[in-house]
């Protein structure tokens, strides 16, 4: 019994000691893997977009992120080394812990057989049994000779079972040092093509600061067109705003004339109840009939006030409004990247200072560089509340979700309409695509009612 107690502790301090590893392991090469395919996506946009001018600076962004990329999985990969030479030391210290506990019973059980064999040369089980001095005796021998019996069959399972585990943990070492040597060496490779988009990055940089001119020029012009933007955005996003905050209010006020409409109603028929029975109680000795009393006429002063204008009214949120905004803030960092295949974020929230040039550029959303003919896909379900046309942007979509909006700019090919529901992943048109660069880049905002938020947290990458 003892055997098979000890026996359980080491398995389930391995299977613990295992599962923790393995577990921590794994989350790393999953992250490295998520890396990876970031490079992967930034690689193949950047062979697609055709080097010139006015794609340099995107070029520089998609560079950095792959840089950065880069440096997460030569990190990762480093870790995972190092996760793993931890896994390694404590399944070695579990095989000399099992190997001893296995030379012991080992050691205990051949001690055993040699008892039973000197036993056997001079003594039968059944004479063992029967010579008992009374029953009760003859019976305990009896029982200590089954335990016995059962004592030496469960040593032999324990034994089997020592050896099992011995196997699979030297058989898990000897992969554990190939995984290690399997990521050493890509660590290796990581750190060549590092240093080559090092120096890809260098020179593409030193091209931007030739033509430091011509690019501050569309720098600039591109953040008129983004604050030109943005001032129309916040504008639009003010009047979807007013529209629902009008629409709850009204919808409660008719919900409030109904409720008063249905108490008169009641409090009338309540009324001409008790008058007919109080009627009816009445004992007369003349044949004469009362006339019938005519209901009463509704009193005017219950009638429901007029709701207050906008300026003085508090916002009322409507039940399909409120369910479809909780729903959309409890899956934030959950939301679909809102263009399909692969991508890169050139562009992101928030001002910055360009780094070469003297100019600071405030980015309402971010910029997603996608693939030539990627779609714009909503990241939530909602309504399309506005489509529209900017200048620098092509055709943009606004789609509400609850108190929530969001933003799509730059699409060619509309897919849906103004007031049309749509779910999560539907495509809301096709990207535009510059045909002289083969760039296809969307911009995208996300709003809290007038609040402006930065939308990369709330997508899943």
């Amino acid at each position: 019994m003892k055997s098979f107690l000890t026996l359980s502790a080491i398995l389930v301090f391995s299977v613990l000691s295992a599962f923790s590893q393995t577990n921590k392991i794994k989350d790393l090469e999953n992250k490295r893997k998520l890396a990876l395919r970031e490079i992967e996506n930034t690689t193949l946009l950047l062979n697609q977009t055709k080097k010139s001018t006015s794609t340099l600076l995107n070029r520089i962004n998609m560079l950095s992120e792959q840089i950065n990329s880069r440096q997460k999985v030569i990190s990762l990969l480093g870790d995972e080394v190092n996760a793993i030479s931890r896994q390694q030391a404590i399944t070695q210290a579990e095989i000399k812990d099992l190997e001893l506990k296995l030379k012991d019973q080992q050691k205990s059980y051949a001690k055993a057989l040699e008892s039973i064999v000197l036993r056997k040369q001079g003594m039968n089980k059944l004479l063992f049994v029967l010579s008992g001095k009374s029953l009760g005796e003859s019976l305990r021998r009896m029982k200590y000779l089954r335990d016995y019996s059962d004592w030496r069959n469960q040593q032999i399972i324990d034994i089997r079972e020592k050896q099992r585990i011995l196997q699979e943990k030297r058989e898990a070492l000897e992969k554990s040092k190939a995984d290690k040597l399997s990521l050493m060496s890509s660590r290796e490779k990581e750190q060549t093509n590092l240093q080559k988009e090092e120096e890809t990055h260098k020179k593409e940089v030193d091209d931007a600061g030739k033509k430091q001119k011509e690019l501050q020029d569309i720098l600039t012009t591109k953040q008129k067109q983004a604050n030109n933007l943005n001032a129309q955005i916040e504008k639009l996003i003010a009047q979807e705003v007013e529209r629902q905050e009008r629409e709850a209010r009204r919808l409660a006020q008719e919900k409030a004339k109904r409720e008063a409409a249905e108490k008169r109603r009641a409090e009338q028929e309540a009324k001409r109840k008790a008058e007919a029975a109080k009627r009816a109680n009445k004992t007369t000795k003349t044949e004469e009939k009362t006339e019938t009393k005519t209901e009463p006429e509704p009193d005017k002063d219950t009638d429901i006030p007029e709701v207050e204008e906008l300026s003085t009214a508090k916002t009322v949120v409507t039940k399909e409004n409120f369910t479809l905004s909780s729903n959309f803030a409890s899956n934030k960092g959950k939301l679909p990247m809102p263009v399909t295949g692969r991508y890169s974020i050139i562009g992101r929230f928030g001002t910055h200072q360009h780094s070469r040039f003297r100019v600071t550029t405030n980015n309402g959303g971010i910029d997603i560089q996608a693939q030539p003919g990627a779609q714009a896909r909503a990241v939530f379900n909602g309504e399309v509340t506005r489509i529209v046309a900017f200048p620098g942007y092509n055709n943009c979509i606004i789609v509400r979700h609850g108190g929530y909006y969001t933003f799509y700019g730059n699409i060619q090919q509309i897919s849906v309409r103004q007031g049309q529901k749509v779910t999560a992943g539907q495509a809301l048109g096709q990207i535009y695509t510059d045909s002289d660069t083969g760039s296809a880049q969307l911009h995208f905002q996300l709003w809290q009612g007038t609040t402006k938020l930065n939308p990369e947290p709330w997508l899943r990458k």
